[in-house]
């Protein structure tokens, strides 16, 4: 693992995204409620934020943080036929969040998928990525 020891304990925050590809009929039944294994969206927050929490225990020399807030988000983009995640995370640490993000929004997706699979085997998780960061030496951070 890398030695933050000597960096100082700062805000810090991360926001990171990703999509999941489906047939509307299988996105209507995810925002709808209508899932026979039942409500995926509530089932992928509270799968995000478990993961957020877990980062450094599914990624090698990730660092463990203390997060103080997690949330995740779900949207239905309709035009664009996909439902995309948000995660963002925030911790009060020596180290960064983008590790955390990233983990919160690919295990809702992967529990989105999971819930839809039988309306549809080729749904595609598509995009994941870092947005935003605050904090540390490195400063902020937006991307597109």
């Amino acid at each position: 693992m890398v030695d933050v020891g000597d960096k100082a304990v700062t805000a810090r925050e991360a926001v990171a995204e990703g999509e999941l590809a489906a047939r509307a009929d299988v996105l209507d039944a995810l925002f709808g409620g209508t899932l026979a294994k039942g409500d995926a969206l509530a089932s992928a927050r509270i799968a995000g934020i478990q993961a957020a929490k877990r980062a450094a225990d599914l990624i090698p020399l990730c660092h463990p943080l203390q997060t103080h807030h997690v949330a995740v988000e779900i949207v239905h983009d309709r035009d664009r036929g996909r439902a995309v995640v948000r995660a963002t995370v925030g911790v009060r640490d020596r180290t960064g969040a983008e590790m955390e993000a990233l983990t919160a929004v690919a295990v809702a997706l992967l529990t989105l998928y999971d819930m839809a699979k039988a309306l549809q085997k080729d749904m595609r998780i598509e995009a994941v990525r870092l947005r935003r960061k605050t904090g540390g030496k490195s400063g902020d951070l937006d991307l597109p």
